[in-house]
């Protein structure tokens, strides 16, 4: 799974609307960046590095884990694979986006 796919999944996830309004970044590094704007109506995904309400930190792959469901989000955070700048009021609601 490329950015592009990682990128379409998360249209297809907030395309029926979110409850949570805000802006997130996911920043993979060298591989690319994903951007969510649910504050926007219909909520804007792309690959734009925006200024964001909370940005997750994390590589491609560890993502990828996490929306599989192989590997804890929190577990993830608590071990570093995962860091969280911004609100992290909002990276705690992220699994309503993710799940």
């Amino acid at each position: 799974m490329d950015l592009a796919e990682l990128t379409k999944g998360m249209e297809e996830k907030v395309s029926g609307g979110v409850s949570l309004a805000t802006t997130v970044k996911f920043d993979f590094g060298d591989d690319g960046i994903i951007s969510l704007d649910t504050k926007a109506s219909p909520p804007v995904v792309s690959n734009d590095d925006i200024d964001a309400d909370c940005t997750v930190v994390v590589t491609m792959d560890d993502f990828k884990e996490i929306v599989a469901g192989n590997l804890n989000a929190q577990m993830a955070f608590m071990t570093g694979k995962l860091k969280i700048e911004g609100d992290m009021g909002i990276a705690m609601q992220l699994g309503q986006i993710l799940g």
